[in-house]
């Protein structure tokens, strides 16, 4: 959008996490108003609108209806801790929060260099955003004490943890689609 431009790539004004997106991984995304390619989006220009604010948070009207919904369903991003991570951002400050996402982004790449059998991106992108960081740090010991095994091997015995903690926790690992109007 033009005129919108932040600093932190990491984590958008509305509280998505685009460190840990697909879109953003691959290069098809500069991140929540990180210039040439940034999508038009109805948060990004109420921002404008609103002072230029960084996080939605510090926006005297959040959280606002725009919120309302927003964790039902998923683009290329999940939603489902959208307004939950927003939350904990201000509640513990941008920069703790910003550490955290650094962290969760370094575990996403060890995930898609070391355990990713080229199938599993979305996958891991998912699992990174929704688990939190002290139950991540857990499952990656637990994958690297499982010793060397063929990359199929590692893949399907990290995604397994990631699919127990899931379920056990009442999380759904992968985007979930809004269902089509006929």
């Amino acid at each position: 959008m033009k005129g919108f431009m932040r600093k932190n790539l990491l984590f958008s004004l509305c509280g998505l996490n685009c460190g840990l997106c697909t879109m953003r991984l691959g290069g098809h995304c500069p991140g929540c108003g990180g210039g040439p390619g940034n999508q038009s989006c109805a948060i990004a220009k109420c921002s404008l609108q609103h002072g230029c604010v960084e996080y939605c948070f510090l926006c005297s009207e959040f959280p606002c209806p725009k919120y309302d919904g927003a964790e039902e369903y998923d683009s290329f991003v999940t939603h489902q801790r959208q307004l939950k991570d927003i939350k904990r951002a201000q509640e513990i400050g941008i920069e703790a929060y910003s550490d955290e996402q650094t962290e969760k982004a370094n575990i996403l790449h060890t995930l898609l260099s070391d355990y990713n059998d080229g199938r599993r991106k979305t996958f891991f992108c998912a699992a990174v955003n929704l688990i939190p960081l002290e139950q991540l740090r857990t499952i990656m010991e637990q994958a690297a004490a499982n010793g060397p095994h063929t990359l199929k091997e590692k893949a399907e015995y990290v995604a397994a943890l990631f699919r127990s903690y899931a379920e056990k926790n009442g999380l759904v690992l992968g985007l979930r689609r809004k269902p089509a109007m006929l």
